[in-house]
């Protein structure tokens, strides 16, 4: 069992949740309050995506992220940052007179567009989401020369690779990619649990995720929506660290609308009542050589 938990906070995410929740973080300054409020929770890390600040849809723009970078980063908290370079890949398939469309909702880029944010804005940590997959109604793209593009950018930019995992053969992938020495030093996984129709939240599916990675990796877990705070207890028994945070799970209870610095106190409890504790950002910036 792991005793000194890495506990990252994912803010906001960018699924269609911002009808679902009155307070769900959506302006830049909305999701660096949040993710300050997150820290000051107990959180290590905090995971980043930005949205229209109109719309509360989905955003690339590196101008949100600046904004809300920034804000964290001139408050007085110390909070490993880690901005998504998973977006971009969303793919609404039709096929219409022989040819196939992409739907309304379809929002595609390149490898050098997701790095964009994180080239200018150098955080610690950035995301590198290890192939495709059914993702509920949707495909998400993300074929091998793709991430091998990526996985050179990220390398380059001396940022540490995420890896998520959202099926075993990503953990495969994740793998090629450290042997082809697109990775370097220690591995970072994040097995990503319960998104239709990837990988089951359950102790089998992590254990077998698990137990397919390198040896000298780090890795973190987490469940979606009523499984997150059973992965929490479940990947720390598995000896992982974990996440939790709205982009995952919008409730603190059946019925209770919650906030993210109420997900990690939640998460905390449950730490500290296995007889563990969560680390401070320092400590998760040694413990990962940040």
């Amino acid at each position: 069992m792991n005793r000194n938990v890495i506990l990252t906070c994912a803010i906001t995410g960018a699924g269609d949740t911002a009808d679902k929740h009155p307070d769900l973080p959506i302006t830049p300054k909305q999701i660096a309050d949040s993710a300050i409020e997150a820290t000051r929770a107990g959180a290590s890390i905090v995971h980043l995506h930005v949205r229209d600040p109109e719309t509360g849809g989905v955003s690339h723009s590196t101008e949100y992220f600046r904004e809300a970078v920034g804000r964290i980063r001139e408050a007085d908290v110390d909070a490993v940052i880690n901005i998504t370079a998973g977006g971009g890949g969303d793919l609404f398939p039709e096929v219409r007179d022989g040819v196939i469309h992409g739907l309304e909702g379809t929002d595609l880029q390149t490898p050098a567009e997701r790095h964009e944010p994180v080239g200018e804005l150098l955080p610690e940590i950035c995301t590198l989401d290890c192939g495709s997959l059914n993702f509920g109604d949707m495909v998400y793209l993300n074929t091998a020369d793709w991430l091998r593009e990526h996985a050179r950018l990220v390398k380059d930019a001396g940022v540490k690779p995420e890896l998520e995992c959202f099926d075993l053969g990503h953990v495969w992938f994740a793998r090629q990619l450290i042997e082809e020495g697109l990775i370097e030093g220690d591995p970072l996984f994040q097995l990503c649990l319960g998104i239709p129709w990837g990988a089951e939240a359950d102790t089998e599916t992590m254990l077998a995720m698990r137990n397919k990675l390198p040896a000298n990796a780090h890795w973190s877990a987490f469940g979606i929506g009523r499984s997150e705070m059973p992965m929490v207890a479940q990947s720390m028994l598995l000896d992982g660290h974990v996440r939790v945070g709205l982009e995952d799970n919008l409730y603190l209870e059946r019925g209770v609308l919650a906030s993210n610095d109420q997900l990690v106190s939640k998460a905390i409890d449950i730490i500290e009542l296995m007889g563990a504790r969560a680390v401070t950002p320092a400590e998760a910036r040694e413990k990962l050589n940040l």
